[in-house]
């Protein structure tokens, strides 16, 4: 054999079998034996994974002992009968004694897992080490610990390591760049790497030039760090003080990206060893990240960075180590060939061996996994390096993400651990081992090169434009995918990025529209509005394909604009890179999405659509660029012309943006960008009588003050917010506190989503472990301005004052300080974030929403309690809480009041489709629907009716027991034409039902291509009460008709008639048991009926009325254009998919449905 001839595959084949024949009759290690078994059991990793994560991990003892008497319930048969007895004893006795039964499981969970974690108790450690060093292996620590959400916690985990390093006993350790920096972001890369470095650089010193060196090996995690890890490791070895000092990296070779990095590396070494440096080593595994990698891939709509099978990452495995083990190569790069596929190892010692470069390879294998195979292969290489993690007792719950990775990967059957201890009992699993090592060598042998990369975007040279049509045509469930974010783990997007921050520094654009579009006179307004108008005629008469054709040219242009609308949102609204670009591809969404919107409302063949001819959006200044476009297409993509008026504050951004609407075919005179002062000008605009829709979003004052001036201006709005997250004992405390933070301070809190509060249920409040990481967390977020890639909390967008100053500065009665906010210059828009405690229920701070960087935390008793505090506002935005208790989850899904939940994620972020966004209660004025949502377009006209033949047919089949009774007791008042018409309305209702608003679609399924749902975005439908006034001169066909659809939606009405109601649907509804739950019935005139509203004040009304525009109109003069009250008045229409929304609130609920990538059964099959 040449130097560069490999083994052929029956070579490696006889030298498994030559291992596998010294294990034979070799005492098997108990703890793995009997791990293996558990795993093997019909339930056993379901009960492993849950022992570990649900027993092992809670801080409170009382959760942890409910989550052991579940786990009792199914006890694995394979666990030894002594076990067995304890937990099923322990099991229903946990609940009343959980100390000292949960403390005896957890010992017990020790136990069994002992063998793959060990005691990092300094005495107890040292005795550990020297018993696993007395085989002459060497050990490869890595030290475990909480999640590093801040520097405090970075800087214990880096003393640990260096404390390890300093150990007579200790030569080789491993360091992760996340555990000893925080907060790292891939948008400052050059920035993060320094930090990276400065941090690192005295352990590579104290390894290296200390009293008991020691070798550091600098792992890799995810594809997202591989650019970063390389660049760190090179930066750290090029010090002049290190130029002797050999140390490793790892890589992973299940991304394409693995032979590359390797050249780079090799490349790089060989110049240092010529230089008369040290050599490195390169530790090849084939990955441990890949249900992380899914999870990313999936939530940022981008391809799974790693090869799409396990064969592709077998034959890449070998890939990378025939490069590796070359002659030439070895001299400057050692290689650790880790793994416990005994295939592989045999193949690639013997290319070592033929090479003759072996002496140059060490073997890598996992403490505690198989461990008779890990003396077979001993010896034939001589020693092994053994992965040995280690925990001090007080961590223990910080390896449950570690354990879980074992355990899936002992049990998956791709993997070759899930069959390692049947290799010598059953031919068949030697036989699909072995036939799955001659397949990827047989596929590395017919593709050598390196393969293609998965993740391949590149902002410096994509051209969105040339993909016009590219979409299908298929309406807003097949016809729309989400926009990509930006993925800043590639360095032609990092150099795309950086340029874009350079532009901003110095950057006008925008500015010379908006100088050309100052009005400042009502004259002009009056010419505007005129003009507009007759453009909205013309604009409406196009097809809906041709202005859904624009739409999409509108997607495609804001996509290649991506750069110019972060550059201005950057030097003008405040935004940080990170938070900008995903609000562009909100905004690109809402093209796309909008468009197909359009298509779908053309085919409602029930009722016809009539666009209204103007609208006026009215955005804030928060969200600079996604929220104008929203409106503004959506109003067009109904056939609405548009004048848009932006924040004064952020008229450059809402320029730009309006500029790529024009260049991609939006006629200007549809759609007019004006720059109004906030005076009797901006009024004349906003309370102009020919406006036909508002879109506003903003607080709910301002909408009380807009129909102040004109009562029954026609608000489409989404208004205020004091968004709370709900923290229970049972939630995993690390994962609450990050989407804590980042939903309490992302954009400074200026979002209208942010958390403001955190309500934290029983142990939570006193538990020392959720204080001490949110303090960490908190202070060691980075404030600085949006120009500098390292910020992560931005600027105010103007100096704080009010009633915000006061949430900054001062505090109520019982609150203290956690952690003191601090103006940080003299501008007055820079502050660092607070955190106040002790916040009482019904205090300014628990009801008041404060647009900054501050956080109040409450206390409530129980979850009962949680949810009152939640609900007690007079907001409904968003709403979340952390809790891994199915039962918990669902009893607050059922009770919680707002538009958007979240569970175990944070509260902000709402993406088109996924999470379409709108609130409830104040959060929203005018019974709008959700922006981003199969509805929203609706609300930019009328229905009217389609004229209709009767059927001969009257049968009622197809209809619901309830809904039928309802119509056949309202029989007596209609004749033959009207009794058809409401009959073909409730089977319409039906059809609707069974289509949309009866059921929880989650049209996204993200990450479900790439084997499993990582996160549920369901929208769902939760029946509201209505007022339903037949008015004057109601036809009763129409009543009927309503009454219906609120059957069906089985929403409770308060029913109101200006003329007699039949008496056998009267009876019925006196029964108490009709479906149309009718609460009270009033027969009485239209003014008695709006003297009474005067007091009730519902927060819905549905009209009924031959001039129903009139009848609405009159109410909300009475009301005094009272935001809180919705009128429905559009005409009675047959068609289900309009006449059941009034009856209906849209609630959109995003779930967590993974536990560290691997799926969560308890959350993925949740009823909802």
């Amino acid at each position: 054999m040449t130097t560069l001839e490999q083994p052929d595959a029956d070579a490696a084949v006889g030298l498994v079998r030559q291992w596998l024949r010294q294990t034979e009759g070799a005492q098997t290690d108990a703890g793995a034996a009997r791990l293996a078994g558990l795993l093997q059991d019909e339930v056993g990793l379901e009960f492993a994974i849950g022992f570990v994560d649900r027993v092992a991990r809670p801080d409170d003892l009382g959760v942890a002992a409910r989550n052991l008497e579940q786990l009792a319930r199914r006890i694995p048969s394979f666990l030894p009968w002594p076990l067995r007895v304890l937990i099923a004893i322990g099991g229903p006795l946990a609940r009343l004694l959980p100390w000292p039964i949960v403390p005896i499981a957890r010992r017990v969970l020790r136990g069994m897992v002992g063998h793959l974690v060990v005691d990092a108790t300094p005495t107890r450690l040292g005795r550990t080490l020297e018993r696993l060093q007395a085989q002459g292996d060497r050990l490869n620590i890595n030290l475990l610990g909480e999640a590093v959400l801040g520097d405090g916690e970075a800087d214990r985990r880096l003393a640990g390591i260096t404390e390890l390093v300093k150990r007579p006993d200790v030569d080789y350790v491993s360091v992760k760049v996340s555990a000893v920096v925080s907060q790292l972001s891939m948008w400052a890369f050059d920035e993060t790497v320094e930090r990276v470095v400065e941090r690192l650089a005295p352990l590579y010193d104290t390894a290296a030039l200390g009293v008991n060196p020691a070798f550091l090996n600098l792992d890799m995690e995810e594809f997202r760090d591989l650019d970063l890890t390389i660049e760190v490791f090179q930066r750290l070895l090029d010090r002049p003080s290190l130029k002797h000092y050999e140390a490793g990296i790892v890589l992973q070779a299940y991304l394409p990206e693995a032979l590359p990095a390797l050249d780079r590396l090799t490349i790089w070494a060989q110049q240092r060893r010529a230089a008369g440096g040290a050599g490195i080593k390169v530790r090849v595994v084939k990955g441990a990240n890949l249900a992380m990698e899914r999870v990313d891939a999936g939530l940022h709509e981008w391809p799974v960075a790693v090869l799409p099978s396990k064969q592709a990452s077998d034959a890449n495995y070998k890939r990378v180590l025939e490069a590796a083990l070359r002659p030439d190569r070895v001299d400057a790069v050692r290689i650790g060939l880790a793994g416990h596929n005994l295939f592989d190892i045999a193949w690639a010692w013997l290319l070592a061996e033929a090479r003759g470069v072996s002496d140059r390879v060490e073997v890598e294998m996992l403490l505690g996994m198989a461990p008779d195979q890990a003396d077979a292969v001993r010896s034939t290489v001589g020693h092994l390096l053994l992965y040995t993690p280690v925990v001090h007792p007080r961590d223990f719950e910080s390896a449950i993400s570690y354990l879980i990775r074992r355990l899936e990967e002992n049990a998956s059957t791709e993997n070759f651990l899930s069959g390692v201890f049947e290799l010598t009992r059953s031919p068949e699993i030697f036989e699909r081992e072995e036939q799955r090592f001659r397949a990827s060598l047989a596929a590395f042998q017919a593709a050598p090169g390196a393969p293609a990369p998965r993740r391949v975007q590149n902002r410096l040279d994509e051209r969105p434009l040339e993909q016009h049509d590219a979409l299908p045509i298929g309406g807003v469930r097949t016809g729309f995918e989400n926009a990509a974010d930006t993925d800043v783990a590639l360095p032609a997007n990092r150099a795309w990025a950086r340029a874009v921050l350079q532009r901003a520094q110095t950057t006008t654009r925008g500015q010379a529209l908006v100088d050309v579009s100052g009005v400042a006179t009502v004259a002009a307004i009056e010419r505007i509005v005129a003009e507009t108008r007759q453009a909205g005629a013309e604009w409406a008469a196009r097809t809906v394909d041709e202005r859904a054709g624009i739409l999409h040219r509108v997607g495609y242009m804001l996509a290649a604009r991506r750069a110019d609308l972060l550059e201005v949102m950057a030097a003008e609204a405040g935004k940080t890179l990170a938070e900008g670009d995903p609000e562009v591809s909100e905004a690109i969404d809402f093209a796309h999405y909008y468009a197909e919107s359009a298509r779908d409302l053309a085919r409602i063949d029930e009722a016809s659509f009539a666009p209204v001819r103007l609208t006026v959006v009215a955005p804030p200044w928060n969200f600079p660029v996604a929220i104008p476009a929203g409106g503004v297409l959506a109003a067009l993509a109904a056939g609405s012309a548009v004048i848009i008026k932006p924040a004064p504050q952020v008229t450059r951004s809402a320029a730009v943006m309006v500029e790529a609407l024009w260049d991609s075919g939006v006629p200007r005179e549809a759609l007019r960008f004006v720059d109004v002062p906030e005076n009797e000008v901006g009024r004349a605009l906003i309370a102009h009588p020919a406006v036909d829709r508002l879109v506003l979003t903003g607080a709910w004052e301002t909408a009380a003050l807009f129909r102040s001036w004109r009562p029954e201006l026609p608000i489409l709005a989404e208004t205020s917010g004091k968004n709370a997250i709900v923290i229970t004992p049972s939630a995993d405390i690390d994962l609450a506190v990050a989407d804590l933070v980042k939903s309490a301070f992302g954009h400074a809190g200026q979002k209208c989503s942010a958390a403001s509060l955190a309500i934290l249920v029983g142990s939570v409040a006193s538990s020392a472990r959720f204080e001490r990481q949110l303090v960490d967390a908190v202070r060691t977020l980075r404030v600085g301005r949006s120009l500098e890639a390292t910020t992560v909390v931005g600027p105010l967008i103007e100096r704080a004052s009010g009633k915000l100053l006061s949430a900054l500065t001062t505090l109520d009665e019982g609150e203290e300080w956690l952690i003191e906010p601090r103006a940080l210059d003299a501008s007055g828009s820079l502050w660092s974030p607070g955190v106040r405690r002790g916040v009482a229920a019904g205090s300014a701070f628990h009801t008041t929403e404060y647009f900054g960087p501050v956080l109040g935390l409450m206390r409530a008793r129980d979850l009962d309690e949680a949810l009152d505090l939640q609900n007690a506002t007079a907001f409904g935005l968003t709403a979340g809480l952390h809790s891994l208790d199915t039962d918990e989850v669902q009893y607050w899904l059922d009770h919680v009041e707002a538009g958007n939940l979240y569970v175990n994620r944070g509260i902000t972020g709402a993406i088109v489709r996924r999470q379409p966004f709108g609130g409830w209660k104040r959060s929203s004025v005018g019974g709008s629907t959700k922006a981003g949502g199969p509805s929203y377009v609706f609300g930019f006209g009328s229905f009217s009716p389609v004229p209709r033949s009767p059927k001969q047919n009257l049968s009622l089949r197809g209809l619901e027991r309830g809904v039928r009774e309802v119509l056949e007791a309202s029989q007596p008042g209609l004749d033959f034409v009207g009794f058809d018409a409401a009959r073909a309305g409730a089977l319409s209702d039906q059809r609707a039902w069974d289509d949309e608003f009866g059921v929880a679609r989650d049209d996204s399924r993200l990450g479900a291509a790439a084997g499993a749902v990582v996160e549920r975005n369901l929208l769902r439908y939760r029946r509201t009460p209505v007022t339903v006034r037949a008015a004057e001169g109601a036809v009763m066909a129409d009543v009927v008709r309503v009454l219906l659809a609120a059957a069906r939606a089985g929403a409770r009405v308060d029913i109101s008639s200006a003329v007699p109601l039949p008496a056998s649907l009267l009876a019925l509804l006196d029964s108490g048991v009709s479906a149309l739950r009718a609460a009270s019935i009033a027969i009485e005139t239209d003014a008695r009926f709006a003297e009474r509203m005067r007091e009730a004040r519902p927060a819905r009304i549905r009209v009924i009325a031959p001039d129903a525009a009139e009848v609405a109109r009159d109410l909300h003069l009475v009301l005094g254009g009272d935001p809180d009250v919705a009128i429905y008045a559009g005409a009675v229409t047959a068609a289900g998919r309009v006449e059941l929304l009034p009856f209906l609130r849209e609630q959109a609920v995003s779930i967590t449905a993974h536990r560290f990538g691997n799926p969560f059964p308890a959350m993925a099959e949740l009823e909802l």
